[in-house]
């Protein structure tokens, strides 16, 4: 803890990222300190960014200040996880209200620090400023595990197995409590909670997931973050910036899905009991799960599951348009969407 709680310069805040954050890493020629800092190059590198903002992504009412160090670094880490790819360093940028102080910060870093060494990632630069409420921009950098290594959404066939590794609409759960409860919801649903506050990216499946791609065709991967309502479709190529037609090659394609209650995750089924809520429904909607989401040839699935804890198969590629979630139609129901929301729309 600090001994002094004031922040009395940006240099202060800067001296305090050097407790957690040492200046040299073997993936930089040159850290942080000058205009910019210098990666080691010769093989290509994986970079993903995001913004992570107080009121938006996260409430400073029920989030401590490690859990938003945490989260907001683990969210990033998932992209690279999704992609196959071995985190290496990271950028940070900060927006800091008047009311956050020393001790908030060292907290703050510790979070982030902890889940930075666990995965051995270096702190390359950023920047600081200040802001009326408190702002996170991430910028992470990856390293794919060999030359063809890297994995990415689209080339499903039909007939492929789509999986998930993690839980589903366990951290929607999460959410749901602790912004109508704050802290007291831990007491009733703790791994939902958890789950909402500090989830844990899946880097080591992902990496294993891209060698098993490399003497094979690469399975299609991508991190859940919002619902699988939305994020199925992008797997596909069905929306976005992969496409909006409902074909591959001339051939229709879609999916089915089986999602029994039975192996969804326990306070997720106990929640909808209570509130008078489909649990299938909840973990196809979910969102925020920071699970992967992906699609293989079926003979590569042995190999997973005796290789990735928490792998699972939830259905198939078929040539027929649309997602189907145990014979009901899901396509076109909802998901996460900022900008919905913010225009008047709701999650599902």
């Amino acid at each position: 803890m600090a001994h002094s709680l004031k922040i009395a310069s940006e240099d202060s805040i800067l001296n305090l990222l050097g407790k957690y954050f040492p200046l040299s890493h073997p993936a930089l020629v040159l850290g942080r300190g000058d205009d910019c800092a210098l990666l080691k190059g010769g093989a290509p590198l994986s970079v993903s960014t995001d913004l992570f903002l107080e009121d938006v992504h996260f409430r400073r009412s029920y989030f401590t200040p490690e859990e938003i160090g945490h989260k907001a670094l683990a969210c990033n880490i998932s992209d690279l996880a999704a992609c196959g790819t071995r985190p290496k360093v990271f950028t940070l940028c900060l927006g800091l209200p008047s009311d956050i102080d020393a001790a908030w910060l060292e907290e703050f870093f510790g979070g982030m620090g902890s889940l930075a060494a666990k995965y051995g990632m270096g702190l390359a630069g950023g920047d600081i400023s200040a802001s009326d409420k408190l702002s996170i921009a991430v910028t992470v950098f990856g390293e794919p595990v060999g030359e063809g290594g890297f994995l990415s959404r689209g080339g499903s066939v039909p007939g492929d197995t789509i999986f998930v590794v993690g839980s589903i609409g366990l951290a929607r759960i999460g959410l749901l409590e602790m912004e109508a409860c704050g802290r007291e919801a831990f007491a009733r649903y703790p791994k939902a909670c958890l789950a909402h506050v500090k989830p844990e990216p899946q880097v080591d499946a992902g990496l294993m997931l891209a060698r098993a791609g490399l003497n094979a065709r690469p399975p299609a991967l991508m991190d859940l973050s919002d619902g699988m309502a939305r994020d199925l479709p992008r797997l596909l190529g069905l929306t976005g910036e992969l496409g909006t037609a409902s074909t591959i090659g001339g051939q229709g394609i879609g999916a089915e899905l089986l999602l029994p209650a039975g192996l969804l995750h326990a306070e997720l089924v106990q929640w909808c009991r209570e509130n008078g809520r489909n649990p299938v429904h909840e973990a196809f909607f979910g969102g925020e799960e920071y699970a992967l989401l992906g699609a293989c040839a079926p003979d590569m699935l042995l190999a997973l599951h005796a290789a990735i804890p928490g792998f699972w198969e939830i259905g198939s590629v078929t040539d027929r348009p649309g997602i189907y979630c145990n014979n009901e139609r899901m396509d076109g129901k909802g998901g996460f969407d900022h900008f919905a929301r913010a225009c008047g729309g709701a999650e599902a």
